[in-house]
């Protein structure tokens, strides 16, 4: 049966970083129809009552009916050592994440964080995740394992390294082609699941490595690709002086083929105007981390020059380097970070970020991140009013805006009233 959602609705008609707020559509009393798992229509409430007097009614008031959070690069594996203190990226990947993942060969400890973490997100609304693994195949296996067992559309990829890292994390270019192809064998296309080839980065391949993931990635152009790009500024002359014949840190990438449509690049801070223009001219997009980038001290992205030069940008939450697995939290240090470039970026713009803007980095904005008949009906149903504080704020709003910012500035997992995936109702209060 047909079941009609009631309350108020955001979807975008435009990219508002583009049209400006008015690329979104507000409905104060608004509808979304649910069939066979996708979206068949949205509209007013009333128009759609009229229209499908058969359909079973879920009423949520004053409740916002959004499409789900979009989550567009994280590290499942480092859901344990998320909020550990005080190093920057180098010493983080020694100190915390390799020690962490080395844990990962043992495929019950990884099916048990892949639990968590993903519980955790879909606490928090976000209903697609794009995760790396470890080394580890096994590490692969239970994340698509545990995400298929909730219907979620999830993307992920075995991380591969065989240089500056410890030698139990390492495999060698011909493992990190098989090992990947057998992955994409096993798990790409089966259900709402896509597999990542996955390079953790310029400073942990060799160039035989990223040469053998480049044909890996020509030979299954469906794939989207993830690594990534310019987070510190060390990390940058590590990189020039590993490769000293590229002509800046994104050309790396481009000599193996590592590049083009499908390309999902972490956090892009410290480009060069080259770079820019050529990820834009690619059609490569970009993650961005902020709450990783404030905790790790990488610096302040520039979301707002990187839309105005035509490059895709999605929000991402980077845990664990990132501090929180609430997107809520994530648009509010997007727009802190915007605030301290000297760039406001709008509630819609922030919204389109962790929505529709991350669909269309992952290349799914066709199936997810939008209220748009035909998407598959991922969703999230939020309380505008959930702690004191946001409600006494939000009770002085003087139109929709004003009273969506404190539950992004405020905002956790308190704001969930429901998530839906595929339709179903799967958590929230």
């Amino acid at each position: 049966m047909a079941e009609l959602l009631l309350g108020q609705t955001l979807s975008f008609n435009a990219d508002p970083f583009i049209e400006g707020p008015a690329a979104a559509r507000h409905d104060r009393r608004g509808g979304v129809l649910i069939e066979d798992g996708r979206i068949a229509a949205v509209g007013p409430a009333d128009t759609l009552r009229t229209a499908h007097p058969q359909a079973q009614i879920r009423d949520y008031g004053d409740g916002l009916i959004s499409a789900g959070f979009v989550d567009c690069h994280m590290h499942y594996p480092q859901t344990g050592i998320i909020a550990s203190w005080g190093k920057r990226l180098v010493d983080w990947l020694e100190s915390y994440t390799f020690p962490e993942e080395m844990r990962f060969d043992d495929a019950r400890h990884a099916r048990r964080i892949a639990a968590l973490s993903l519980d955790l997100a879909l606490a928090n609304g976000t209903t697609t995740l794009c995760s790396y693994a470890t080394s580890h195949p096994e590490s692969v296996d239970a994340f698509f394992a545990e995400a298929e067992a909730r219907g979620l559309r999830a993307l992920a990829g075995k991380t591969c390294m065989d240089r500056n890292a410890p030698a139990a994390l390492c495999d060698t270019p011909a493992r990190a082609h098989d090992e990947s192809q057998a992955l994409i064998e096993r798990w790409h296309g089966r259900g709402r699941l896509s597999y990542v080839i996955t390079p953790r980065f310029a400073p942990t391949s060799t160039p035989a490595q990223l040469e053998a993931l480049g044909a890996l990635w020509k030979a299954h152009p469906d794939c989207p690709m993830q690594t990534h790009l310019s987070e510190q500024t060390d990390e940058v002359e590590w990189v020039a002086g590993l490769f000293p014949q590229a002509r800046d840190y994104l050309d790396v990438y481009e000599g193996f083929g590592l590049i083009g449509p499908g390309a999902v690049f972490g956090h892009a801070i410290h480009l060069t105007p080259r770079e820019r223009a050529r990820l834009a001219e690619s059609g490569a997009g970009v993650a961005h981390c902020p709450t990783s980038n404030s905790f790790i001290g990488s610096g302040l992205c520039d979301v707002d020059g990187l839309k105005r030069a035509g490059v895709p940008v999605g929000l991402a939450t980077d845990t664990g380097g990132g501090s929180s697995f609430s997107m809520l939290r994530t648009m509010a240090a997007a727009y802190e970070i915007g605030q301290l470039r000297g760039t406001a970026l709008h509630p819609a713009q922030l919204w389109w970020l962790a929505t529709r803007g991350a669909a269309g980095v992952l290349g799914l904005e066709d199936r997810i991140g939008d209220l748009r008949p035909g998407c598959e009906a991922d969703l999230v149903v939020l309380d505008l009013k959930a702690t004191p504080a946001i409600a006494q704020r939000a009770a002085r709003a003087e139109d929709f805006w004003e009273a969506l910012f404190p539950t992004i500035m405020m905002g956790d997992d308190r704001c969930i009233r429901e998530v839906r995936v595929a339709g179903r109702p799967v958590g929230g209060s």
